[in-house]
């Protein structure tokens, strides 16, 4: 385990009194329950409120309150908690309507990281849990993920990562990449074929917020063995209705 930052924790330290009372404070009060010396309290304060994390009570000198960037990390944190949970729930219901193995994931840079997970009844199935981390361009919810970013962002994550494949079938070729995101793009759902596990296709369709922004995706996997054309079509279906609910679950209405 790393070594603690003694400025770190003198900060989050003051942070976190302001959660306390009503919710204000001023620099002599911070030193008096904290017992830290005159000039880091200043220091700290002028610093954090510099940041955001901190703001001056209106009419009221040398008193401060939380700011709009400790809104913003919770806000933040509890949109998390509340797609997990939401997440969790949606991929019940479509798993036990298709009995395939349901995610949902959000997209960190170019990887993906699955926060929900409900797994297949079959002895044959995905072998996969939530918190696991993959390349975004080796999977469906990846590449829908992908697909949905601005596309300067798009390009400049392009520009910027080496894509390694996981199996002979993953897209590395940025050209090619760019290509297939596009055609994602244009029908809503996402398909890959054996492109992070060999024996295993996905097929994924994008979760948006209250504002109608990408926040993630859903996806249904299915070995080799139970896919074909009919069944990718079939899933892709159920894939979309399932994304549908966790968007209405999430705020979304449609779009305006």
């Amino acid at each position: 385990m790393g070594r603690l930052v003694p400025a770190v924790t003198r900060a989050l330290d003051i942070l976190e009194l302001f959660l306390e009372g009503d919710g204000t404070l001023t620099a002599p009060e911070v030193i008096r329950r904290l017992q830290l010396p005159r000039t880091t309290v200043h220091e700290l304060l002028t610093t954090l409120a510099a940041r955001s994390y901190l703001a001056p009570v209106p009419a009221q000198p040398g008193r401060y309150r939380l700011g709009v960037r400790a809104y913003q990390l919770g806000s933040r944190y509890a949109e998390q908690l509340d797609l997990a949970a939401e997440g969790r729930q949606v991929a019940r219901e479509i798993a036990q309507t298709c009995d395939e193995t349901v995610h949902v994931a959000i997209l960190e840079d170019t990887d993906v990281i699955y926060i929900a997970k409900v797994d297949s009844t079959h002895a044959v199935r995905m072998v996969s849990a939530a918190g696991r981390r993959l390349p975004a361009h080796c999977t469906s919810v990846g590449k829908m993920l992908l697909a949905s970013l601005p596309e300067a962002e798009l390009e400049a994550l392009v520009a910027e990562h080496d894509f390694v494949a996981m199996t002979p079938a993953s897209v590395t070729d940025p050209v090619a990449l760019r290509a297939e995101l596009a055609r994602i793009r244009e029908r809503g759902i996402a398909v890959e074929h054996r492109e992070s596990n060999p024996d295993v296709s996905c097929v994924a369709a994008p979760v948006r917020d209250s504002a109608g922004r990408v926040v993630a995706a859903l996806s249904i996997s299915v070995p080799m063995i139970r896919w074909s054309d009919e069944r990718e079509e079939e899933l892709a279906q159920l894939a979309a209705k399932g994304a549908g609910a966790l968007s209405v679950r999430l705020g979304y209405r449609g779009q305006k």
